[in-house]
């Protein structure tokens, strides 16, 4: 993918690629689907669940839901590469099993593995579910490995300082799951990391629709939030100025706890809060308590700063 062509952010494009072992079966192979009856029901699939995962799917041919599932769960098993089976059972034409598996609506679709029953769902339910049920059932592909081999790739070029590359492996991962909300946490992140908050905006922007608030991206809203927070305090040099003159300055003392988190000073943040609640608890209506609950959710419940200055934070209130 070109840096021209990449819609995360200029520069971001790299070339890197998601490799595959391109283990899609063709579409128009049918050997992975096929018809059973109830005759040939137990070869077809008990027999058969022993060698990989077969999925039952009980229809009818009045069924309206079953007509719009046909076409999307043939799509996702062809794809699926021989990780699973479809086996398609008419209900009017064979009732008996679907009765003895207490099949009550259609369409239903159950997973067999290893002669028994393991999984199901019922309804016409989107592709992306489809896709999921078959990797919990059939195991993860060679994409999915793929991709989730890149991501943990992404995060340690993250880890090591390396933006340029993380963000370049994160835009490659978008390019071919471009809902994959791990890789656009991960990349608005690395944006962050480096002060590009305009393209870090514009990557959550494109984030899926529904998926506001989801758990992956709300630390990077919280991050870009502070951000703009400090964007607009004064200078630091004054700031510690004014606190040296007056230790009471809390406003002073405030500010800088906003700019010590902005450079990532998290422990000094979290003091610079402490020590407004320790001098004057109902300062500002509350608020460094406030805004040390916001510091913890911009780093994450785990992260080393927050249990320190949670401890700290218990301390204070409850001793």
């Amino acid at each position: 993918m070109s840096a021209q062509d990449n819609p995360y952010g200029a520069g971001f494009g790299g070339d890197y690629t998601v490799q595959t072992n391109g283990a899609a079966a063709p579409q128009g192979s049918s050997d992975v689907i096929k018809d059973t009856t109830t005759a040939s029901f137990t070869a077809d699939v008990i027999q058969e669940s022993r060698n990989q995962p077969v999925l039952v799917d009980f229809w009818a041919p009045w069924c309206g839901p079953c007509r719009q599932l046909t076409p999307v769960i043939e799509k996702a098993v062809r794809e699926a590469g021989g990780r699973v089976k479809l086996v398609k059972m008419n209900i009017d034409d064979h009732p008996s099993i679907a009765g003895q598996l207490g099949i009550q609506s259609i369409p239903a679709v159950i997973a067999f593995r290893d002669g028994q029953p393991v999984d199901g769902f019922m309804g016409a339910i989107p592709e992306s579910q489809i896709a999921e049920f078959i990797n919990k059932v059939g195991g993860p592909g060679d994409t999915e490995v793929a991709l989730a081999e890149a991501l943990a790739a992404a995060g340690e070029l993250r880890a090591e300082g390396d933006a340029q590359g993380a963000a370049q492996v994160y835009a490659g991962v978008l390019s071919h799951a471009p809902d994959n909300l791990t890789a656009v946490a991960g990349l608005a992140e690395t944006l962050v990391d480096i002060g590009d908050l305009v393209n870090a905006r514009e990557v959550l922007a494109r984030a899926p629709e529904g998926s506001d608030d989801a758990p992956e991206l709300t630390a990077v809203r919280a991050r870009i939030a502070l951000a703009d927070q400090v964007a607009e305090l004064g200078d630091r040099a004054e700031l510690e100025s004014r606190l040296a003159a007056d230790p009471n300055d809390h406003q002073a003392r405030f500010d800088l706890g906003l700019i010590h988190n902005a450079l990532d000073q998290r422990d000094e943040a979290a003091d610079a809060m402490l020590a407004i609640m320790r001098a004057d608890r109902e300062w500002n209506e509350d608020g460094a308590r406030l805004q040390l609950l916001k510091f913890f959710e911009a780093w994450g419940m785990a992260d080393k700063a927050t249990l320190a200055a949670r401890r700290k934070l218990s301390s204070l209130l409850f001793s």
